[in-house]
């Protein structure tokens, strides 16, 4: 999965605008879905291993 960061996601904001600046209302709801995916993948991802976890994944080396 590649998140989008950085100056990739001010060019594809900058795309989306309109001639008046607004952001397509598709764009908008794009954007708080990959924010909230970001936010759960950030959560999950900092979560710390479960010690039981650990001794399974030991016993397979």
């Amino acid at each position: 999965m590649q998140l989008v960061t950085g100056s990739n996601e001010t060019e594809r904001q900058e795309r989306a605008a309109t001639a008046d600046g607004k952001q397509k209302p598709e764009e908008g709801k794009q954007k708080n879905v990959g924010d909230a995916l970001r936010a759960v993948y950030q959560d999950a991802a900092g979560e710390e291993i479960p010690d039981e976890m650990l001794d399974l994944l030991s016993k397979l080396k």
